[in-house]
């Protein structure tokens, strides 16, 4: 009988705040009725995208009562709200989202009311269940009632506040525009750091090194030392113009890559990174083998090395953390990627830090990034890169 009561007061918990907005609802769908008489005037079609953004409000609030109920969340599918009153007000007519509240809330005005039906259930669950199960020692048969209303309440939310399959498409194109948008300024911004690095370092050297065997072929007859000394500045800088080549094309897709694997080519760095730094492997241990398909593609692998990279440049640069954890997990959508610092914290992607061009590295791959840096440390970056294994 105990357990029965407190599994009655749980889901009454969760039908108070349903049964208030409920309330709240009848109010405003009343409301919402009666201005609707005057929806042809100019001021109530302004006040539309206004009214819609209300709605999406109480839908969210009744999300997350559910998602607190359930354990699961109920997606969001919705277009932003932006521009002129034309504009916003065309955006909320044709957003699917608008039509999924408002049937909602439609619907709602009839079940809304199944919160009140827990109130009856009390005195009277507590009467015969009472003696039900305090006497007959039965199983109550009353107060689960009020559970299962919850439950019904849940489950018909559920039901129509998930976003239709159209809702979730206009929302995904939205999602793939920024992230083509991202992908095309990443790219632009990696050919002018190409362009840059070949101009000023490698070109440069490569122009001095023309012009010393050039004075060394005039000075051969003449002065066979003095060339012999322009050739081997000649050779010096052939071998830092060869140095500066290898630093392009290990930004372009670093050869360790190639021949270590991700699980390697990310200890390498570790243990250049001036940082006492723990690297774990789950899943890419034998990444090295071609026989097993645990290798990840090759734009995949490059992605995880940039951000582990970047991520614990920052980490020694910025944070004054010198001990740092890198992650590597091979989940059954993809690669998971997650990096540590013990340093100060406050990480912010307008600082310049890089991490919008992390961002914008993951995401054009439709992978994750998550920051969490509060003030003070610690610092956790977390990447999720699908892929086919």
């Amino acid at each position: 009988m105990r357990k029965t009561v407190r599994e009655a007061a749980r889901a009454t918990r969760q039908l108070a705040p349903a049964a208030v907005l409920s309330f709240g609802s009848y109010l405003f769908i009343t409301v919402l009725l009666i201005g609707a008489v005057g929806a042809v005037s100019v001021i109530a079609i302004g006040l539309l995208p206004e009214t819609v953004l209300l709605v999406r409000r109480i839908a969210g609030a009744k999300r997350r009562m559910v998602a607190a109920w359930t354990g699961q969340e109920i997606p969001e599918a919705y277009q932003p709200v932006e521009g002129t009153v034309r504009e916003r007000v065309r955006t909320v007519v044709r957003d699917p989202g608008t039509f999924t509240d408002l049937r909602w809330m439609v619907a709602y005005y009839a079940y809304g009311c199944l919160p009140y039906l827990a109130i009856p259930l009390w005195p009277l669950g507590l009467l015969v269940d009472g003696v039900w199960c305090g006497l007959l020692r039965r199983e109550a048969v009353v107060l689960p009632l009020i559970g299962r209303l919850a439950d019904l309440d849940a489950r018909w939310s559920t039901a129509l506040l998930k976003p239709s399959p159209k809702a979730e498409l206009a929302v995904r194109v939205e999602e793939l525009t920024e992230t083509r948008a991202g992908a095309i300024a990443a790219h632009g911004a990696e050919l002018r750091r190409i362009e840059r690095d070949l101009h000023d370092g490698t070109q440069a050297r490569l122009v001095s090194l023309s012009m010393r065997i050039g004075l060394a072929k005039r000075a051969y007859d003449r002065d066979p030392e003095a060339a012999r000394r322009l050739l081997d500045d000649a050779q010096d800088q052939a071998e830092e113009a060869l140095t500066e080549l290898r630093h392009v094309v290990r930004g372009i897709h670093p050869p360790i890559l190639t021949d270590r694997g991700l699980a390697g080519a990310v200890r390498a760095l570790a243990a250049s990174s001036g940082l006492d730094v723990a690297v774990t492997v789950d899943g890419l241990e034998d990444a090295d083998s071609e026989q097993d398909g645990a290798r990840a593609p090759a734009a995949v692998e490059a992605a995880a090395y940039f951000v582990v990279a970047e991520s614990l440049t920052n980490a020694a640069k910025h944070s004054g953390a010198e001990r740092a954890e890198v992650g590597l997990v091979r989940t059954g959508k993809g690669l998971r990627v997650t990096v540590r610092d013990e340093g100060r914290g406050g990480a912010d992607e307008a600082g310049g830090s890089g991490l919008l061009g992390m961002r914008r590295r993951v995401a054009a791959l439709d992978g994750t990034l998550r920051l969490n840096s509060p003030v003070g440390g610690p610092t956790v970056i977390e990447v999720e890169l699908p892929c086919v294994w």
